[in-house]
């Protein structure tokens, strides 16, 4: 879900700028230092994920993991998948520099939403209530994702509508998979480490404890 160079106008592009610069500021100060591992694990998850895309008519879909990094970091995931959209960008060109700000934020603040949204519920000693609520932060941070890009490209110039319209149609399939997919890895971690999922940092930094 990349907006590449050129596709937004500078409005647009220098305002997703200042708000990534925001959240990323915002992340860095509150971050934790004993979530830094895991924060260079989700990194590495969504980067790897990311890379491979499944071309659905004139554009194409990849898999983020962004709710479950927003599950697990908080505000720390603006920082989180920044790095991970940078080192796409200048390895591989997914996106662009000029653009990185619009796609820090289209996939960043989704997590932060399902962290505030979904945090109490994952916390819950319950195995099926905790993926419950993790189905509902993957599939949701990749919906309010796809949301985040359509008024970006809405915002631009009406005739980007209709390419704004096939981001949310084409992306159905991949709420889905990363729900079950989110789902999936709250399960294993209520298995074999639920202190993490009972620690996840708030939002704004600060632990929360069941």
């Amino acid at each position: 879900m990349h907006v590449v160079d050129g596709a937004l106008s500078n409005e647009v592009v220098i305002a997703g700028g200042v708000l990534a610069a925001a959240g990323i500021g915002w992340g860095l100060r509150k971050m934790d230092m004993e979530k830094i591992p895991a924060a260079g694990m989700l990194t590495a998850t969504f980067f790897v994920a990311s890379l491979i895309h499944v071309p659905i008519g004139p554009s194409s879909v990849h898999l983020i993991m962004n709710g479950l990094a927003g599950l697990l970091l908080g505000w720390m995931a603006f920082p989180a998948l920044f790095v991970g959209l940078l080192l796409q960008a200048i390895f591989f060109g997914y996106g662009g520099i000029t653009v990185l700000g619009v796609n820090t934020v289209a996939i960043a603040l989704p997590a932060v939403v399902m962290h505030y949204i979904c945090r109490n519920g994952v916390k819950s000693t319950q195995k099926k209530v905790a993926v419950l609520w993790a189905a509902v932060a993957g599939g949701g941070a990749i919906f309010t994702t796809a949301l985040v890009v359509t008024l970006a490209l809405a915002l631009t110039g009406e005739e980007f509508i209709p390419a704004a319209k096939l981001v949310v149609l084409a992306h159905i399939p991949v709420i889905l998979i990363e729900g079950f997919l989110c789902g999936s890895a709250v399960a294993l971690i209520h298995r074999v480490k639920p202190e993490l999922l009972r620690d996840t940092p708030s939002a704004d930094g600060s632990p929360v404890h069941a």
